[in-house]
């Protein structure tokens, strides 16, 4: 199982989530690494009541080992509220050591 697919599978189990995404933008990054940048949009009801960070040490913790298998994580965390207000996360930053069109 992809290092990808490893991501969805744990956060759907731990956050029964409205919405889930989890985008591989390794191919935005210098580096040969084909699994190493990661972007995630997960919406739960159980982030209500909890902070930004409280939001991502649970993801982060959920996560556990397999956070030491690849290099970054853009982490977006709504509640079904919020989520319904912006319907979208940021976009990705382009890295500095990546010349893309």
């Amino acid at each position: 199982m992809s290092i990808h697919q490893q991501i969805e599978q744990i956060l759907q189990d731990n956050f029964q989530p409205e919405e889930l995404l989890v985008e591989n933008e390794s191919h935005m990054h210098a580096g040969p690494a084909t699994e190493s940048h990661f972007k995630v949009v997960l919406v739960s009801s159980q982030f209500d009541g909890l902070s930004k960070v409280k939001r991502q040490q649970a993801v982060y913790r959920a996560l556990g080992e397999l956070m030491q298998q690849f290099h970054a994580l853009g982490l977006h965390t709504y509640t079904p509220d919020e989520w319904q207000a912006v319907e979208q996360a940021p976009a990705s930053p382009k890295c500095a050591g990546v010349n893309k069109g």
